[in-house]
């Protein structure tokens, strides 16, 4: 996968010490819920959702609405309707620009279907910058205990790679089908940040 690259070379440059959220312009209807057949979506479902495997965290409010997530590329906690810089190891920053999120339930099948837009992203690193934008949805059931989430991780990316020597390198996915694997979160009941 063409975004390993990214992560990995993240991985090794992001300074991963909180980050720092400065207020993009007000953007109220920036995390929608919508719940199949009307209603609400379960309170069980509330809480923060880790995969362990790639490090996206997902924190649900109570109303369903996702209140921040750590994106996988430089494990950053991103605010919907929030630009986020974030230090990197070469005393520059990134800038993690969020676009509309969303939340979809099905309450007959226990469906939980998130999205997570990605506007922009730009991070510079060894000389090196990486810009672009990326949506990511994860789909599939919650277990009835409320405590695993298995779905399909589809990650649709639009990244460019510019090197030192000005060199472009295309790391997008497929427009059409993205990339799809399967990812498991797992609920840890705790306070939200």
């Amino acid at each position: 996968m063409k975004w390993k690259w990214a992560w990995a070379a993240l991985g090794s440059w992001m300074v991963l010490a909180g980050g720092c959220s400065r207020p993009e312009q007000a953007r109220p209807d920036t995390a929608h819920v919508t719940v199949e057949g009307g209603g609400a979506l379960p309170a069980a479902l509330a809480g923060r959702w880790i995969s362990r495997q790639d490090g996206w965290e997902l924190d649900i409010e109570p109303d369903g609405r996702i209140a921040s997530a750590v994106i996988s590329l430089g494990r950053v906690r991103v605010v919907p309707g929030r630009t986020t810089t974030a230090p990197t190891r070469g005393e520059t920053q990134a800038v993690f620009t969020p676009g509309p999120w969303m939340a979809y339930y099905v309450p007959g099948t226990r469906e939980l279907t998130v999205k997570i837009v990605m506007d922009h992203v730009r991070i510079e690193m060894a000389g090196s910058i990486l810009e672009g934008s990326s949506t990511d949805v994860f789909t599939g059931p919650v277990a009835p205990t409320n405590d695993t989430w298995q779905t399909q991780w589809t990650t649709f990316t639009r990244y460019t790679a510019r090197t030192p020597d000005n060199v472009s390198h295309n790391l997008s996915s497929d427009p059409l089908n993205g990339e799809i694997r399967p990812l498991v979160f797992d609920r840890v009941v705790t306070s939200l940040p």
